[in-house]
């Protein structure tokens, strides 16, 4: 039998510029590539290239690096770029309001500049933000991103996102069909967003023929990589990735890194004004209307998933040799996964200094610099390594962090849920989160 040669490349391919709405001015090309190179990322998206100031950046920072990817001009880094955007639909259909977000993945310059061109003929202003706001249906994207270029990719973004996810409780939509019709087929995959990990999806009938993927999402350079698929591909092409999405040919999905989806922000059912948090079977019981305000919570993931999960699934946990927990499909039908918690927030809690503060990065600097990246470290590293260059706590958080032996408070309605690798001591990192998150977006 023909053996395909073939690459692990991790890939985080919905990220957003500095043009977007509430993100980092640090998200430019130089800056995105190095912290994808800390990250571990070999394929990353550029992000809003409908937004023409950021269009133009990328057209003179970035050469052809391979078919359908790029690569930063004169520069020997491995790390290559995909041309990427994500355009927010809000419009009404069948007397509703739908506002959903969906990515669109373009192989050549000349590709986006006709995508762009179509969006602006149809009234969309792509000068007013990184993620276009457009008065366009979904299907209305599809046809228009094939029409350029019948190989293009399109995928509902964090799918189980109240406000702007396709299975949110807010859309109105509960299968794809009702939203895309025929064009249907031509939506190979979802992203899970931070929320929701592949189990949840697995639950999902319509999805059962669609690949998961996940990707950061990140407003800002430390938080790429927060959620990552690995692909196992024959090259770094948009043609091999086109098909391990679409399911054709040796290209594949390998595993995915997922977030905790109880960190999310949309997890729970709430309302954060007037901290009421619900869990699923709370929220069977008590309702969807608030008991402080009187007005209606905000239907979490969680509660949502149980909604429209008609498919009993049975998932096993193994261990390998370095104490990382994967999570696989007992039937062995889908690609399993790993849940992480970023670097970063390990060694702010270990060091006992918020996550932006100088002794954090220093000390994040300085393991990167000794092993590589930070997914070498979390998933491949020897815990007796890190022991020798970062000490014993940090040593014991990351295990812990590999077989799963933290505490989560749910987020929900917008707030982030909190997570604890150690009971003991962690209040006091509360005061300088406040700050330090704040400043990493």
């Amino acid at each position: 039998m023909l053996q395909w040669p073939s690459m692990k490349v991790v890939a985080d391919l919905e990220v957003h510029s500095k043009y977007a709405r509430a993100v980092s001015p640090q998200m430019d090309v130089p800056t995105i590539a190095l912290w994808a190179q800390k990250k571990g990322i070999d394929l990353v998206g550029t992000g809003d290239f409908t937004h023409p100031m950021w269009l133009r950046e990328l057209q003179s920072g970035l050469e052809e690096g391979g078919e359908g990817v790029y690569k930063i001009k004169d520069s020997s880094l491995s790390l290559r770029f995909l041309l990427t955007s994500e355009i927010s639909c809000i419009y009404l259909d069948k007397g509703r309001g739908r506002r959903i977000h969906i990515l669109v993945y373009l192989p050549t310059f000349s590709d986006v500049e006709k995508f762009n061109k179509e969006l602006t003929a149809k009234g969309a202003n792509l000068f007013s933000d990184g993620r276009p706001i457009v008065g366009l249906t979904l299907s209305q994207i599809v046809e228009t991103a094939l029409s350029v270029n019948s190989g293009a990719i399109i995928i509902p973004a964090h799918v189980w996102t109240p406000w702007f996810g396709f299975y949110g409780s807010m859309s109105g939509y509960d299968h794809l069909e009702e939203a895309f019709g025929e064009l249907e087929k031509y939506i190979p995959a979802v992203e899970t967003g931070l929320s929701s990990d592949p189990a949840m999806n697995w639950r999902i009938a319509e999805l059962t023929k669609r690949r998961i993927v996940s990707f950061s999402d990140a407003h800002s350079p430390a938080k790429l990589g927060r959620e990552a698929t690995v692909f196992e591909l024959s090259e770094i092409s948009f043609s091999a990735l086109n098909n391990a999405i679409c399911a054709k040919g040796p290209d594949k999905i390998d595993y995915t890194i997922e977030f905790y989806p109880e960190e999310g922000k949309y997890h729970y059912t709430g309302h954060r004004n007037c901290k009421v948090v619900y869990s699923p079977n709370e929220t069977r019981k008590m309702g969807t209307i608030c008991p402080v305000c009187g007005k209606p919570l905000t239907v979490g993931v969680m509660s949502r998933v149980e909604e429209l999960g008609k498919i009993e699934i049975e998932t096993e946990s193994i261990k390998d040799k370095f104490g990382v927990r994967w999570i696989k499909d007992k039937r062995k039908e889908r690609p399993g996964y790993v849940m992480l918690v970023p670097l970063l927030e390990i060694l702010s809690e270990a060091l006992g200094s918020g996550v932006g503060s100088q002794t954090v990065l220093l000390e994040y600097d300085k393991l990167i610099n000794t092993f590589g990246s930070e997914f070498a470290i979390l998933l491949e590293t020897k815990l007796a390594d890190i022991e020798k260059i970062a000490g014993t706590k940090v040593m014991d958080g990351i295990s812990k962090v590999r077989s799963g032996d933290i505490v989560i408070e749910p987020g929900y309605d917008g707030v982030f849920g909190k997570v604890r690798i150690w009971k003991e001591g962690a209040e006091k990192l509360e005061a300088k989160e406040a700050i330090d998150q704040g400043a990493l977006f």
